[in-house]
């Protein structure tokens, strides 16, 4: 073989190994006969769910709130109409010394209040494990409420819920379940029992937030009471069709106009 020959032969390995690379690296995508693209990593578009968007802005992870919770009750609130773009989360997954009660304006991207709530006295005692729709059960009930007017009651300013879900929450009008203020919820309370308080299923605030929560919440606004309860899930109307595909499909939330 001679010299020319052999130069020849290199060149086509390389022009063969060329196009070897460029046909089976997933990172090089020809747009056309005469050009190729490179595409790295950092060229790639990659969209997260809305949902996912905003748990991660508002650090709600690092603020004890679980992705769980959250996206459930996102799901959720899209199916309601709301006339105030505002949604309460209660996490009943942690322990009542935490403050596991989330307030976030979904317009603004903000959250408004975050501090501690109780659950029902027989729901548990440092933490919620039974839940509820029964009159005189003194148990929490899970799931969508819709929060509506105030009225000064017992425990003063107070704010009527209406539950959503039918055989879950749908009794709370009638079993007198709303939000108010009560002393047992406080931090020098968890410092003498080791948990909070406990309500007769009302998911009371201290008396110190509870005007400004309630101020923020009334007339149309959202509550969700979140629990790792497999029963709630199965009946759940509202998070009916919530699947581990969901993530990719969620859209913003719609809310009417307030009247």
């Amino acid at each position: 073989m001679t010299k020319a020959q052999v130069v020849l032969a290199a060149v086509v390995v390389v022009l063969s190994a060329s196009f070897c690379f460029r046909d089976f690296n997933p990172l090089y995508n020809s747009t056309s006969a005469q050009t190729d693209t490179l595409l790295t990593k950092s060229d790639s578009i990659i969209t997260k769910p809305e949902w996912v968007t905003l748990y991660d802005s508002l650090h709600l992870r690092e603020e004890g709130l679980s992705e769980a919770a959250f996206r459930c009750a996102w799901f959720g609130f899209q199916k309601m109409k709301l006339s105030n773009p505002v949604m309460a989360i209660v996490d009943f997954s942690q322990s009542s010394r935490n403050k596991r009660l989330y307030v976030i304006d979904v317009i603004r991207k903000k959250v408004l209040m975050h501090t501690y709530v109780a659950h029902g006295r027989n729901s548990g005692e440092e933490f919620a494990k039974k839940f509820s729709n029964t009159n005189s059960s003194f148990q929490s009930s899970l799931g969508f409420y819709r929060t509506l007017g105030t009225y000064i009651g017992k425990h003063g300013l107070s704010l009527k819920l209406e539950g959503v879900e039918k055989g879950i929450n749908d009794r709370a009008f009638e079993r007198a379940i709303v939000m108010h203020g009560a002393d047992y919820v406080s931090e020098s309370f968890i410092k003498n029992t080791g948990r909070l308080g406990r309500s007769q299923g009302c998911p009371a605030v201290s008396i110190a937030d509870s005007k400004k929560l309630i101020n923020m919440l009334y007339n149309g606004a959202g509550l969700f009471i979140y629990s790792m309860d497999q029963k709630y899930f199965k009946s759940s109307p509202l998070l009916a069709g919530l699947t581990p595909e969901e993530e990719t499909q969620t859209s913003p939330l719609l809310y009417t106009s307030a009247k």
